[in-house]
């Protein structure tokens, strides 16, 4: 073979391993069982706390979960995807970043009530941390995602990412 053929075809190689390891853009829909997609409506989030006494009487306790242990994709257990949301914080660092956070579809989920299922919560290790000012805005997130139930005193998420990486949403 010759040297620009080789090129070529190592070239031709590189690009397919890269495309095969790329993060595809997933929605949050997806992350609910394809019988549930139609079925499960994502609560809004009460932002007028006069609301709440309304909300206990309706569904009990507004702070609690209502689905903590939701169903799941199996399928997408070790896929590279890319993922949008909203950044609710587990932990700060010493520099004011915060690297291990929920990932939720709506802003003020798990701040305000009630929190999302655990299949439409993500728990996040970035690679990097996202300053603290920063926290306002929507990321997209990208790593390999995996089916996992993670409990915490905020929420219980479905889905796992580590070493994630993060950047800002543009509209």
């Amino acid at each position: 073979m010759r040297t620009g053929s080789r090129l070529l075809f190592t070239g031709l190689l590189l690009l397919a391993a890269a495309t095969a390891n790329a993060a595809t853009e997933i929605s949050w829909d997806e992350l609910l069982p394809p019988e549930l997609r139609e079925l499960q409506e994502t609560p809004l989030p009460i932002h007028d706390l006069s609301q709440l006494g309304d909300m206990d009487a309706e569904l009990g306790d507004p702070a609690v979960q209502m689905e903590p242990a939701a169903p799941v994709v199996r399928e997408l257990d070790g896929r590279q995807v890319k993922l949008p949301g909203y950044v609710v914080p587990l932990a700060i660092t010493d520099a004011m970043e915060v690297e291990e956070f929920l990932l939720v579809p709506y802003f003020g989920a798990c701040i305000h009530v009630p929190p999302p299922p655990s299949n439409q919560i993500v728990h996040v290790r970035s690679s990097g941390g996202i300053k603290l000012r920063d926290l306002y805005q929507p990321f997209w997130i990208s790593g390999t995602i995996q089916v996992e139930h993670m409990e915490n005193e905020l929420a219980n998420a479905g889905y796992r990412i580590d070493a994630a990486s993060v950047e800002p949403y543009i509209y």
